[in-house]
């Protein structure tokens, strides 16, 4: 219970936590008025005051580090960290958690991470963990299908659990940013699932449907919003809602929502939550925009990196590129579809709506059994494209770059670039929906001649990941043209040239 609340003397006014596990108000500490600091628009880095004058405080601090944690030496937490690939930087950085145990979560949210059947903590579980529920604010980079979701969504469902209950009229105490609809409505499902224990509510905004059910939603109040910035946006303006009360605030895939040109938005929505908030900030790639953009929203954040800031590939995808001219590639496709079509999940990444359209309905005309998903299908569309692609009725689905961040399909077991994407950022997510929750993926793309100033970062890529550079590929790192043809080799043949290994 708040010390601060005016309404701290009304018990009924607060949920209950069924917590027994100390969380909650004996860990709490209210962020002081003067303990908070923003930057200016500028990125300078300049600390400027915040005036926090009639602000209710709020909880933010619920971490008990468990003994068994505490009694982790630094070598061990040394070793800890170096087997798992993290790294950490900030001040008074709390240890790593072995165990779901350890996080000090309460019994309720325990029971749902027993349900979901999870064995120990991801990497970036493991240290995040603790960094969030101490209430500070957190940098994350990791790469897609790593368990951030969660990293992020239990210590929320713990800090809403220790706010006043809403009152009619309050806005979200939780709110999540994301980059697309799909990504969104995936968060909120997890969000739903390991909230239901403790009733709390919440909801999804994004664009593209009706704005009703939505609306509706927010009006008989939701403690957690996850939402995509234009139609929260929207709703802002037209009074739906308010973000008086967000306390904790999280920016998922920074970087996909800075290429999809949405820095003004973010900059309304944040401009509009109380500076002394809990922002937890999230991303795959840490370029330079990404660190300006956490540079201006966040105040002596943790940082924790799960492998290596710069831009590599899931180790689990073995990578292979077929130097291919552009009028062979329909052809190139069908031949490795012929080679690897087993029922598994086969996802085919285009560049342009249109061109996902064309290649879907050529591959339904010779027979296979496609469908697309793009951002000019409706929604209700879709989420059926989606659903028959998951149940495995459709294994093959192609799409535009709107899948590939978030999309959390299991057992995708082929990624096929028909399109090499307009970053390498955008290839590793993409590739990054197979692979995932320590599964095996294998990824294949078409490489052109249009694409060779992309030859000597993809080289690099690949080398990281421990996977074959061919020579063509190589010459053209060097700068040499393309050849004629090419084709994929694996397991002693290869696919579409008939040309062995090399």
């Amino acid at each position: 219970m708040s010390r601060y609340d005016s309404r701290s003397s009304d018990p009924t006014s607060y949920r209950d936590r069924r917590s027994d596990s100390g969380l909650g108000g004996g860990g709490g500490s209210a962020a002081a008025p003067s303990s908070r600091r923003d930057y200016d628009d500028g990125g300078s880095g300049s600390p400027k005051k915040i005036n926090l004058d009639g602000l209710p405080h709020f909880e933010k601090n619920f971490y008990n580090e468990s003994p068994s944690v505490r009694a982790m030496t630094e070598a061990e937490v040394i070793e800890y960290r170096r087997r798992r690939e993290i790294t950490v930087e900030g001040k008074d950085v709390p240890k790593p958690v072995k165990s779901f145990s350890d996080a000090a979560f309460p019994e309720y949210v325990l029971e749902e991470v027993k349900k979901a059947g999870f064995v120990e903590p991801t990497p970036i579980q493991s240290q995040g963990w603790p960094m969030a529920l101490k209430g500070r604010d957190l940098i994350g980079i990791a790469e897609t299908g790593s368990g951030k979701t969660l990293a992020y969504l239990l210590p929320a469902i713990v800090h809403v659990n220790a706010q006043p209950i809403l009152d009619p009229g309050d806005g979200p105490i939780v709110l999540v940013l994301a980059p697309t609809r799909e990504l969104a409505v995936q968060i909120q499902q997890e969000a739903t699932k390991f909230g239901a224990s403790s009733r709390i509510k919440s909801t999804c905004i994004y664009g593209g449907v009706p704005k009703g059910p939505q609306v509706r939603d927010l009006q008989k109040g939701v403690e957690i919003i996850i939402a995509t910035p234009g139609r929260l946006i929207d709703m802002l303006e037209s009074n739906h809602t308010n973000l008086r009360r967000v306390t904790y605030l999280v920016l998922d895939e920074a970087d996909r929502m800075l290429d999809m040109g949405f820095d003004p938005q973010i900059r309304k929505i944040v401009s509009q939550i109380r500076p002394d908030r809990q922002t937890l900030y999230w991303s795959a790639t840490w370029p330079k925009e990404v660190e300006q953009l956490a540079r201006q929203f966040l105040y002596n954040p943790y940082k924790v990196i799960i492998g290596s800031e710069d831009l590599k590939a899931n180790h689990a995808i073995k990578q292979y590129v077929d130097i291919v001219p552009e009028k062979q590639k329909y052809d190139k496709l069908v031949k490795l579809l012929e080679d690897i079509m087993d029922g598994s999940r086969i996802l085919i990444f285009m560049d342009t709506k249109k061109g996902c359209d064309q290649i879907t309905r050529q591959l339904r005309m010779d027979g296979w059994p496609a469908l697309s998903i793009h951002g000019d299908k409706s929604q209700a569309e879709r989420d059926w494209v989606l659903s028959e692609f998951k149940s495995g009725k459709s294994p093959i689905m192609t799409a535009t770059d709107v899948a590939a961040r978030g999309l959390d399909v299991k057992d995708v077991k082929y990624v096929i670039n028909y399109d090499f994407p307009g970053s390498l950022e955008d290839y590793v997510h993409r590739i990054g929906r197979t692979g995932r929750a320590g599964a095996k993926g294998t990824a294949y793309t078409f490489f052109t001649a249009a694409n060779a100033r992309f030859a000597k970062e993809l080289i690099s890529i690949l080398e990281e990941a421990g996977q074959r550079v061919s020579s063509e590929l190589a010459a053209m790192g060097r700068g040499a043209p393309p050849p004629p043809s090419g084709g994929f080799r694996d397991r002693g043949k290869s696919f579409g040239s008939g040309r062995p290994w090399s």
